[in-house]
């Protein structure tokens, strides 16, 4: 990649600042030659522009993200998003609010199996860290 753009320098920040060091140098560790304009992408347009937006704080965007993904039932993404929680601020208490705004607008089946999925993704953020090594 050439010298990266303001943008991509920006959100490659916000992105592990949200996500942390260890899932980004995975994501780029993982980057190939067929796969490596999305990741520019991403990290341009959703990182360094939309998530770095200073008018709605990291917690709020946790819960308009995970509501958004649950509700389009992308539920891997939910999960990612559910451990990025640890480093925005949103609380247990907030994502359960946020999905039972998905029960209410988006259907009750997705905002089930999105509380399935927090829950797991909650319990292994509480596991003891040698069993999320296992």
């Amino acid at each position: 990649m050439p010298d990266p753009s303001p943008r991509y320098t920006q959100g490659m920040k916000t992105r592990r600042k949200v996500l942390s060091d260890k899932y980004v140098d995975v994501a780029v560790a993982n980057t190939t030659p067929f796969n490596a304009d999305f990741q520019e992408l991403i990290t341009e347009a959703a990182w360094g522009n939309v998530w770095s937006r200073g008018t709605i704080p990291l917690r709020e965007r946790s819960m308009l993200t995970i509501a958004l993904l649950a509700a389009l039932g992308h539920h891997d993404e939910v999960a990612m998003h559910v451990r990025a929680t640890a480093n925005t601020g949103a609380s247990m208490d907030d994502i359960k609010e946020a999905l039972l705004h998905v029960a209410i607008y988006a259907g009750v089946p997705a905002a089930n199996h999105a509380f399935k999925i927090a829950a797991q993704a909650y319990a292994e953020m509480a596991a003891p860290k040698e069993d999320r090594n296992a």
